[in-house]
């Protein structure tokens, strides 16, 4: 088997896929998009991700007669392919299927997301001699995307009522930007990764502006090796996320942005060139759309086979 070395990819949008505020899980998403197997040349993936949250809360969080509860799926078609050694692209195309529920009444929106693209320039490769015949990796990968206007964006959609959040949509009908960075560190068989993303987003021609997002999370993985040449991945880690308020022409949104810290729990598995993973993402802290607006749980699938 080729040599394996595992990197935390989280600008897709995303790279992973982005929209409304992106800090809820929304068609606008979060960026995370899980610990991936380093590729020579092309890899292709389909992934799948299932996020929730609560919006309409009343004082504390509680339950009122407006409560909705959301939910976002989203499956995506990515992939990869490595220029040079050293420099590699990536596109992630969504669709997404929109949920929300209120007192019995189900409204639903499905259609393609908002397509992502970004390069990777490998600044680091370094393979060290830790001694007594032990290795010590290490990669840093800089990037930036771009994240084009091509899902769907309803002003219509969009509530001018106090407490009511601009989350269900498909696109965000802006082009937006991204920055990343990626950090791995290996000895042997055990590694952590840190990954970073920033998320600049523009007007859309309805004067509307999804907040700028920041997100940085740190997992650490083991990595098993079977007989029967399957490699066993599990990692566990904690991710940060903060988005700055939205704005409507000239007024801040105050329902929206705010903070989640969130714990990872999932396990990658390669065998030959296929890669199957899961990963479980509960948060542990949040602040959301000034109180409004609740994240629940997170779980997203993929598999990708590498060329």
């Amino acid at each position: 088997m080729k040599k394996w070395t595992v990197i935390l990819l989280i600008s897709f949008y995303m790279p992973m896929v982005s929209l409304a505020c992106d800090i809820c899980g929304s068609g606008a998403g979060n960026n995370y998009i899980g610990i991936l197997p380093e590729f020579q040349k092309q890899v292709i993936g389909l992934r799948y991700r299932s996020n929730s949250m609560l919006t309409h809360l009343g004082t504390a969080g509680n339950n009122t007669y407006l409560t909705t509860n959301e939910k976002y799926n989203i499956a995506e078609v990515w992939a990869g392919w490595n220029i040079t050694p050293k420099l590699r692209i990536m596109i992630s195309v969504p669709y997404n299927f929109n949920q929300k529920t209120r007192q019995g009444n189900t409204h639903k929106k499905n259609g393609i997301g908002d397509i992502s693209l970004a390069a990777f320039y490998q600044l680091i490769n370094k393979d060290n001699n830790a001694g007594k015949g032990k290795l010590l990796t290490h990669n840093l990968w800089l990037g930036g995307g771009v994240k084009l206007a091509t899902g769907n964006y309803n002003p219509a959609d969009k509530s001018n009522n106090a407490g009511s959040t601009n989350l269900f949509q498909l696109g965000s009908g802006s082009f937006d930007f991204n920055i990343n960075g990626i950090y791995d560190a290996r000895f042997q068989d055990a590694g952590i990764n840190i990954n970073s993303n920033y998320k600049i987003n523009t007007a859309n021609k309805y004067d509307y502006q999804y907040g700028n997002k920041f997100n940085i999370n740190t997992q650490v993985y083991y990595k098993i090796s079977t007989k029967k040449q399957i490699i066993i991945a599990p990692n566990a880690g904690v991710q940060y996320e903060h988005s700055s308020t939205d704005r409507d022409e000239n007024t801040t949104v105050f329902v929206s942005g705010g903070n989640l810290v969130s714990g990872i729990l999932g396990v990658e598995t390669v065998m030959g060139k296929f890669t199957i993973g899961v990963n479980y993402q509960k948060p542990v802290s949040q602040s959301l759309a000034n109180g409004i607006a609740k994240a629940g749980n997170r779980l997203m699938l993929h598999v990708a086979f590498v060329l």
